[in-house]
């Protein structure tokens, strides 16, 4: 009974959101859903492709400093719950990406170059564009931070991503380092050595 009132529930609020919301964004594909998000900055510069779906309480900032920010969402993406999404320049999401829930993505971050003036107070910086590859997957608690993730990566759990990360590689740790990479001749994933 319990999962027949929830998918209701849930049916009712994508309609919801779609009647009310999706035109606030530049962009909002055919079968997107964004479940109850906890905040949404600058709607405007947030491109949804189709069949996108963002679980709830997630937060997507597309913050316009020097110019127009760039937040796109590729189609078939899954957003697990409490995403955090902060983009002040580029972060594109590339189709049929997998994440799970507390991941946090971004393009930025504050300034810490006084020692006197507390950080909050301190200009935003842009550290580099996001992309993350078709088909990758971020698991729980990843932090993606001005980097770029290759196509059909794995992210594993509570890991920090600060330096790009090939195609079809599994990375792992803080700062998060290759592991292992997929070998096409064996149809396999294989250690790298380092």
């Amino acid at each position: 009974m319990f999962e027949f009132v929830q998918k209701i529930k849930d049916k009712f609020y994508r309609l919801f959101f779609r009647l009310f919301f999706s035109s606030s964004f530049q962009s909002y594909g055919k079968k997107t859903s964004v479940m109850r998000p906890m905040k949404i900055h600058g709607a405007q510069y947030i491109a949804l492709k189709d069949k996108v779906y963002i679980q709830d309480n997630a937060w997507l900032m597309a913050l316009r400093i020097d110019k127009k920010p760039v937040l796109s969402i590729g189609s078939g993406t899954y957003i697990g719950h409490y995403a955090h999404l902060s983009c002040v320049n580029s972060i594109i999401i590339q189709e049929d990406v997998l994440m799970a829930d507390k991941v946090f993505i971004s393009d930025n971050t504050h300034g810490y170059s006084k020692g006197d003036v507390p950080f909050k107070n301190q200009d935003i910086h842009n550290v580099g564009s996001v992309v993350i590859g078709a088909g990758a997957w971020l698991g729980e608690n990843v932090c993606v931070i001005g980097a770029k993730i290759g196509k059909q990566s794995i992210i594993a759990a509570n890991s920090v991503v600060t330096k790009d990360i090939p195609d079809y590689c599994i990375a792992a740790g803080s700062p998060a380092k290759v592991v292992k990479q997929f070998n096409f001749d064996k149809q396999a994933w294989e250690k790298v050595s380092e």
